[in-house]
């Protein structure tokens, strides 16, 4: 093939592609193919004793906790909440369908105080899906952006905030003060940090797993820079507990800056990847007649090569990152290609 012809299709199929990505591609929700991304759990290497949480009573179903002065988490395993005990009333935050009920019975066995407020840490159906079975008269605060969503989508399931702010928002409610902040999205518009200052916690859900690897493609960050840098602004907190949402057991910051190292060696892998992949050379043997079979085999190695090198590090060290690696490169790769 003439080599000004080659240039023609590749800056063709380039254009076509990041057309596609923009218009499609900015959450990720689905991997590019089961056989690259997905591992069946039968073949993921072990969970190393690090990532796991206390063990969960199969009969209750959920296991409540008091952290420290009337401040409290509940797990079922997978997801987390908190909820603090004021003197005048249970703050309660999110509100898991996995949950559900079990909520409510964590929050009755350690108190008999009525829940009064309620905070969405975002939109997230399976982090506030069951946020209907509170009271009607519950106060539910959370940021505009979740606001604008939950009123997009109409869900029952999901009242409508009832407090809204943009920057910031202090709770007092009795003795317990919580501190909101919205420092971008972190995993999607309107996904806040949630502080308590007197205990030193501090909630940030959907971005950092400790002792796991995030969930694939980033825990479907819908912006990349912004995911990363969360890793930092979560730092800049005083806190010594740290909760994301997920899986069975507390965060430290020690939890916080072994994600950020693994996430920047991702970045720093993908970003040699795409220095390193030929992408003419990939054409040669595939051809050129089907653009999207030609850019599948090409960015499918970017990504192998970014997990490739990177699992040589981390596998063991996170759980999941056997299965996940992959996805986290081929988010990233794209990320570093087009934000």
């Amino acid at each position: 093939m003439d080599r000004t012809v080659i240039l023609i299709v590749l800056g063709v199929v380039a254009a076509f592609f990041l057309l596609i990505l923009l218009g499609l591609g900015t959450t990720h929700k689905s991997p590019p193919s089961e056989e690259s991304s997905l591992v069946m759990t039968s073949k993921a290497a072990a969970i190393p004793s690090s990532a796991r949480g206390p063990a969960i009573d199969p009969k209750k179903g959920y296991f409540v906790e008091e952290i420290r002065d009337g401040f409290y988490w509940v797990t079922d395993g997978v997801y987390q909440v908190i909820f603090l005990t004021t003197g005048e009333g249970v703050i309660a935050v999110d509100a898991p369908p996995s949950l559900g009920q079990n909520y409510l019975k964590a929050i009755a066995e350690v108190t008999t105080e009525p829940v009064t407020h309620l905070i969405y840490s975002h939109s997230h159906a399976d982090h506030i899906g069951a946020a209907s079975m509170f009271p009607n008269n519950v106060t539910i605060i959370a940021h505009e952006d979740t606001k604008a969503k939950l009123v997009r989508d109409n869900d029952p399931r999901r009242p409508i905030p009832t407090v809204t702010f943009s920057d910031n928002y202090t709770l007092t409610v009795g003795n317990q003060t919580l501190e909101l902040s919205y420092k971008g999205p972190s995993h999607e518009p309107g996904n806040i940090f949630i502080y308590a200052p007197h205990q030193k916690v501090l909630m940030l859900v959907d971005v950092i797993f400790p002792g796991w690897t995030p969930f694939m493609f980033l825990a479907l960050a819908e912006d990349v820079p912004a995911y990363i840098q969360a890793h930092d602004q979560v730092l800049e907190f005083d806190f010594d507990t740290f909760i994301g949402g997920h899986l069975g057991r507390l965060g430290t910051r020690q939890d916080v800056s072994i994600q950020r190292e693994y996430i920047l060696d991702m970045k720093a892998n993908a970003t040699d990847a795409l220095k390193t992949i030929d992408f003419a050379a990939i054409g040669k043997k595939v051809g050129f007649d089907n653009p999207w079979l030609l850019f599948d085999v090409y960015l499918k190695a970017v990504a192998q090569k970014c997990a490739d090198v990177t699992l040589a590090k981390w596998r063991g060290r996170l759980a999941g990152a056997d299965v996940f690696t992959f996805s986290h490169c081929f988010r990233l790769m794209n990320s570093l290609r087009l934000d």
